[in-house]
C-alpha cells in the first residue's frame, strides 16, 4: 500500500530518488519492473508493472473507434513507458514525460494505494488549492458518510 506524499528533486539527468520506505515494496509488488506513464491531470502515474497491466488491458479492450476511448488510449497507453530502479533507488523520468507534466527540479510523489502519482510543485500546490476550496463538499457520492 503506497501512501504519504514526499517533496523531492529531479536530479540534472531527469532521476529522481525513491524514498527508501517505499522502494522495497514498489520493486516486490512489480518484480522490479514498474511502468510510468501520464494522468489527464498533468501529473505521470507510476506503477508497479503487475498492477499497470491489467489497467492497460481495460484500456485496450475499448474500442478504437470511439473518440474518448481512443483519447485514452493515445494518452495512457501512448506515453507508458516501462523503467527499472537503479542501483542507487532512482528512476529515470523521460524528457517527454518530464515537459508533459511540466517537471523541473522540485517535483512530488504521492501515494495512491496501488501506485504512485507524480507532481511538478506547481501542480501540486494547485490541487491542495482545488481541494482547499471544494472545503465540506469534497466528499462525492458513496463517500458521504467516511468517518474520520
Amino acid at each position: 500500500m503506497f501512501q504519504g506524499a514526499t517533496a523531492l528533486n529531479l536530479d540534472a539527468k531527469g532521476r529522481m530518488a525513491v524514498p527508501a520506505r517505499h522502494r522495497d515494496a514498489l520493486v516486490a509488488a512489480g518484480e522490479g519492473r514498474l511502468v510510468v506513464t501520464a494522468h489527464p491531470h498533468r501529473c505521470l502515474l507510476l506503477y508497479p508493472q503487475s498492477a499497470w497491466e491489467p489497467i492497460r488491458a481495460q484500456i485496450l479492450a475499448a474500442p478504437s473507434l470511439q473518440v474518448e476511448s481512443a483519447m485514452v488510449r493515445r494518452l495512457l497507453v501512448g506515453f507508458a513507458e516501462d523503467v527499472e530502479l537503479d542501483g542507487a533507488g532512482r528512476l529515470l523520468i523521460s524528457p517527454s514525460l518530464r515537459q508533459y507534466a511540466g517537471l523541473e527540479k522540485e517535483i512530488w510523489l504521492i501515494g495512491q494505494g496501488r501506485h504512485f502519482e507524480i507532481w511538478s510543485a506547481e501542480g501540486w500546490k494547485a490541487q491542495q488549492d482545488a481541494i482547499f476550496a471544494v472545503g465540506d463538499k469534497l466528499l462525492p457520492p458513496g463517500l458521504e458518510n467516511l468517518a474520520l
